[in-house]
């Protein structure tokens, strides 16, 4: 193994701890929602609001990011300690002051303003370090993501926390702040851009906006489009659904929060899967396999309600396939755009992704109402749908075959 092949690994390794750490504040308190519902009374509204509330920061943060061209022109490992800070310090701040609506939203505000820093940036600088086998490289990052979005929901099954009953939440929110602190000095001290940098890019606000006048870019993002429809909704509820699907049949919540800490994190090897597969095959190919799998497990895992054991099997592979495909809609994004603006470009990207989570996120509490868990998620159908759609039209252009060395 070379020198500059045992850099990569290590700056890539580094990286990924450090998302791993730093992502646990994006679910932190949508983890600890039984204990916050309890004991501030909140209703379906205000339950979703403590993630739409971090999807709606995340969106702000990325479309400053995006128009400064933040991510092109700051050093990237710089601007991802300095974010991830900030939302470690806002996700620890629940914990600090009594209950008060303004500022609890505020705080999940801020959390994800601060996380629009670190996961645009973090892509970018991966992507500096892999060409041939970017797809893998981006998709090692997401998997530490994902691992990292379902740590919250491990330290919430902890028995030693919990004992009986369900553990405090304030110790649950300050556990994720101090790993998100590790988070930060892990990527500020021993992270660094790699070969493939494309060099500091000009401002030019415009360019937000040529990421989508390009057509075989457009597509691309259509497609992750369709993908974050449906991821969030299911991240999000998929923990709630679980524990009303085990209580309904007297079976343990510890299990159930078990159960949900694993739908999410087995996704972290659906990713890194994801990415081997796309290198050798073609992006478009993995992306609808991926699409294909995860929307029928959509339409059915309301189905396997009243038996809980095969629905956390089927909520298993949901989990792995719903996120198989994400990291290869940012690498084809990388790759057929202008190479001085990746940043830029995956920032614009993820910012209209998230933005349309907010819709996907807080549909499913009214559709439990109207229909119950047994068909709330089939409403999260139409995204895979999309995806597909919009896949299959990018494979047939002839700039597909600058994705994936010309695998499309």
């Amino acid at each position: 193994m070379t020198i500059s092949t045992l850099a990569k690994w290590r700056n890539l390794i580094l990286l990924v701890l450090a998302e791993v750490f730093i992502f646990g504040l994006w679910f932190s308190a949508s983890a600890v929602l039984p204990q916050l519902t309890e004991e501030w009374g909140l209703g379906g509204g205000a339950q979703s609001w403590m993630t739409m509330s971090v999807q709606i920061g995340f969106v702000f943060g990325a479309i400053i990011i995006a128009l400064l061209n933040l991510a092109d022109r700051i050093v990237a490992s710089r601007l991802i300690a300095i974010c991830a800070f900030w939302a470690a310090a806002c996700n620890g701040g629940l914990a600090l002051f009594d209950y008060s609506p303004a500022l609890v939203f505020s705080l999940r505000f801020g959390t994800g303003m601060g996380l629009a820093g670190t996961y645009p940036p973090g892509m970018k600088l991966a992507a500096t370090w892999c060409k041939r086998d970017r797809g893998l490289g981006i998709g090692l990052l997401v998997a530490g993501i994902v691992l990292g979005k379902s740590i919250p929901h491990l330290i919430n099954a902890l028995p030693f926390l919990s004992g009986d009953g369900m553990p405090p939440w304030r110790t649950a929110l300050l556990s994720t702040s101090a790993l998100a602190a590790a988070g930060v000095l892990v990527v500020a001290i021993g992270v660094r851009e790699g070969p493939f940098l494309a060099g500091v890019a000009p401002f030019n606000w415009r360019f937000a906006g040529r990421v989508l006048s390009d057509r075989p870019t457009r597509l691309a993002n259509f497609g992750y489009l369709g993908h974050m429809w449906e991821l969030y909704g299911m991240w999000t509820w998929i923990p709630i659904f679980l524990l009303s699907s085990y209580g309904a049949a007297g079976w343990s919540p510890l299990s159930a929060r078990l159960a949900g800490f694993a739908v999410i994190a087995v996704g972290a090897f659906g990713s890194l899967a994801g990415g081997l597969l796309a290198d050798r095959f073609g992006r478009s190919k993995v992306t609808v396999a991926s699409l294909i799998i995860s929307g029928a497990c959509t339409m059915c895992a309301g189905l396997f309600f009243s038996s809980p054991g095969l629905l956390t099997i089927l909520c298993l592979l949901w989990g792995i396939t719903v996120v198989s495909d994400s990291a290869q809609f940012s690498a084809a994004v990388s790759e057929l755009t202008d190479s001085r603006y990746v940043g830029t470009a995956l920032t614009v990207q993820t910012t209209f992704g998230f933005l349309l989570t907010l819709i996907s996120i807080r549909i499913i509490p009214p559709m439990v109402e109207m229909i119950g868990w047994e068909w709330a998620f089939v409403v999260l159908a139409p995204g895979p749908a999309f995806g597909i759609w919009s896949m299959l039209k990018l494979r047939r252009m002839p700039e597909a075959t600058r994705m994936a060395s010309g695998n499309r």
